[in-house]
């Protein structure tokens, strides 16, 4: 009995590490491809073009700030970007810039296919 429930238990913390709880639910465009790095925070894009870093909703023009204040601390700093797969591409390559001229890791979430 103690096996099993040690076996639930792995279970439930292996599934909950792959959650993204920071995200919105966005219609992403579907792709087969699978990341395991960790990102450290999540900027989405609505197909309204509303930009919000995890759930909190701001202006394009402080996102930069904000990932700097946010991810100064963190060793490799990541982002994952969800964008609606409505969203014009100049819109995520806009985020992307940000990413590399800070030197952060991005990742762009998709949908399972």
């Amino acid at each position: 009995m103690t096996d099993i429930v040690f076996l639930l238990l792995i279970f439930f913390v292996i599934t909950s590490t792959l959650i993204s709880p920071n995200a919105l639910k966005l219609l992403l465009p579907k792709s087969s491809s699978k990341t395991l790095s960790k990102q450290t925070i999540s900027v989405s894009i609505t197909k309204e073009l509303e930009y919000y870093i995890n759930q909190d909703k701001v202006a394009f023009e402080n996102i930069e700030a904000i990932l700097k204040q946010q991810l100064a601390n963190e060793l490799e700093p990541g982002i994952i970007l969800h964008a609606e797969k409505s969203v014009p591409i100049e819109e995520a390559v806009k985020i992307m810039d940000i990413a590399n001229r800070n030197k952060y890791k991005l990742v762009l979430a998709t949908a399972p296919e």
